[in-house]
């Protein structure tokens, strides 16, 4: 009589870990950016069964030069890269190197990371990987009293690998040969034994989680605002996206990692949606409801209401005052700035370049009141309390930061940079440093304050962009604030949309102030490349010597000082070598 062969379980159709061809790979880059760094080594190893099938190993001569730092971590200097093949010519063989495997790397998310990245840019297509990252593994195997961290030099130590780790390609990707092994061998006691079961080891998702995976069941597929409720029908979280259906699954499977979302879908019940136009109403709709509802799970967006004002009073002296809201009491106001601590620090700044009062005396126009304070005597007042200064030259001092506020920054921004250069040449650097911050400060405020502006003072503005398929997204902006959202299909007319749209939109409370968040949201959609304006009741104009210029000079400074961080950027004095003493 034959044998009957009998199945189990549905888990012995998965392959098994030691029929699993795995490719470890490690890379050597100038530096952590995937978008502005590049790729000066990479080394894999292909494994399958416990057994070595093949190595692949070659430098990369990337795009940036090789910092001083990155030469001495990793022994790869711009000579030794200088005649080999650019990333273009290597990733063609390294992916027909790994074709068919298991991608596993120590910190994934890095080297892949990279990896697509260069895909992307020399128009390669990204195999279908299955990534495995040993990092994270070793999170999930190994506690604290076995092992202090999970660096792959601890871990190789910990597990006697055969290759010591040393930041070159190969070498790593060696020991994470070896590790992966030992952390397979692990898992085989506790019945991890396929790459699905391995998989969902790391993600740890609880049974309980999984099981509401039916909560996305029916969702539409496109952009739009989903709500998650608790059985009580209160909002937990209200999140966004472009395929509403596809986000909510991921809450129950292992692409969702954060703790307090967890926790969030435990106590969820149902899911409620509500289906936008486009990327853009989904954003603002999103802001609302956390707005209205301060759902317990989301952190951004909950308090518009503690945003704070910083106020130029209108009095005799004006001075600067940080307020909460803002008044119909004749004062200028800058802001809304996110917090107290900001509001500070443009405050500071301010105190800083213009010699406005600090004190929070009732000052007269007729008279001295007291004797002046401290900040006189160092030039940092400008004393109008004892008549160290006329009305009319105090209300210059008031009009360099009203003009600031409201177009040219350039008289207020003047005394810090003159006083950050007398810092710098006198090599006082952590007090230049400080001058530096407060400019940033001041400039990004103004600046926030002056775009914000210019858009809430056009009464109604239409503006189109490209959906990508041949058709066309619409809005319909009034004083800052989305009124009306749509879209045109490919072969659909648009203007009899717009005038839909337009006729049939949101009416503004004019009482009712925009929310920043809002209004800088709508500002990021118009600004987006292919965006096209349609019809605007007023010009939108911003001051032609406004902060916006230097917002993107600060920008690029950024951007150079981020390129070289560590070079010493002090001029040091040539001295010349004194004379050896003689006998």
């Amino acid at each position: 009589m034959a044998a009957t062969a009998i199945q189990t379980s549905f888990d012995e159709l998965d392959e098994p870990l030691r029929a699993t061809t795995f490719t470890v790979v490690d890379l050597e880059t100038t530096g952590g950016s995937a978008a502005s760094d590049g790729i000066t080594e990479i080394g894999a190893v292909r494994v399958c069964g416990g057994q070595v099938i093949g190595e692949f190993q070659t430098l990369v001569r990337p795009r940036t030069p090789i910092t001083p730092f990155v030469s001495v971590l990793t022994g790869i200097t711009d000579s030794m890269v200088a005649g080999s093949p650019g990333i273009e010519s290597v990733l063609p063989a390294f992916l027909e190197f790994a074709r068919g495997s298991v991608l596993v790397a120590h910190n994934a998310p890095f080297d892949v990371g990279f990896l697509k990245a260069a895909a992307v840019e020399h128009h390669h297509p990204w195999p279908a990987f299955a990534v495995v990252d040993t990092a994270v593994l070793a999170r999930r195997v190994l506690t604290r009293d076995e092992v202090p961290n999970c660096k792959l030099g601890t871990l190789a130590r910990f597990f006697g690998a055969a290759t010591t780790p040393n930041h070159r390609a190969l070498a790593d990707a060696r020991a994470t040969v070896d590790v992966l092994h030992a952390l397979i061998a692990r898992l085989g006691g506790i019945g991890v034994q396929s790459l699905p079961e391995l998989r969902a080891f790391t993600a740890q998702v609880s049974p309980s989680v999984r099981r509401k995976r039916h909560l996305a069941d029916g969702l539409p597929t496109g952009p739009g605002v989903y709500v998650f409720r608790d059985a009580q029908g209160a909002p937990l979280y209200v999140g966004t996206s472009r395929s509403l259906r596809t986000r909510v699954r991921q809450y129950f499977v292992a692409s969702e990692q954060r703790t307090r979302m967890g926790e969030m879908v435990a106590l969820a019940e149902r899911v409620d949606t509500i289906e936008c136009a486009h990327s853009l109403e989904a954003q603002v709709r999103e802001l609302r409801l956390i707005a209205a509802h301060k759902p317990r799970y989301n952190r951004r967006s909950k308090y518009p209401e503690r945003s704070v004002w910083l106020k130029l009073t209108a009095e005799a002296y004006p001075r600067l005052s940080i307020v909460r809201a803002r008044g119909a009491d004749g004062a200028r106001y800058l802001g809304p700035l996110r917090n107290q601590r900001q509001a500070e620090a443009v405050r500071d700044a301010i105190h800083d370049a213009v010699p406005l009062r600090q004190c929070t005396d009732r000052l007269s126009v007729r008279r001295a009141v007291r004797a002046a304070c401290a900040l006189a005597g160092i030039g940092r007042c400008a004393a109008p309390c004892e008549g160290g200064s006329t009305p009319a030259e105090y209300a210059e001092l008031v009009g360099l930061v009203a003009a600031a506020w409201a177009g040219d920054v350039r008289p207020l921004i003047e005394p810090l940079t003159q006083k950050l250069a007398a810092l710098s040449a006198a090599q006082r650097f952590e007090q230049a440093a400080v001058v530096r911050d407060r400019i940033a400060t001041v400039v990004r405020a103004c600046a926030r304050m002056q775009r914000v502006h210019a858009v809430t003072s056009i009464d109604e503005l239409v503006a189109a962009r490209p959906d990508g398929t041949g058709g066309w997204e619409f809005s319909v902006i009034r004083q800052g604030r989305l009124a009306a959202a749509g879209v045109a299909a490919r072969g659909v007319p648009p203007m009899p949309v717009v005038e839909a749209l337009v006729a049939t939109a949101d009416v503004i409370d004019t009482e009712q102030s925009a929310l920043a968040e809002e209004t800088e949201c709508v500002l990021r959609w118009l600004e987006e490349p292919g965006t096209r304006l349609v019809f605007a009741s007023q010009p939108w104009a911003l001051p032609a010597h406004g902060a916006g210029g230097l917002v993107s000079w600060l920008a690029a400074d950024a951007a150079r000082r981020a390129a070289q961080p560590f070079i010493d950027r002090r001029r040091l004095p040539m001295v010349s070598r004194p004379a050896r003493a003689s006998a």
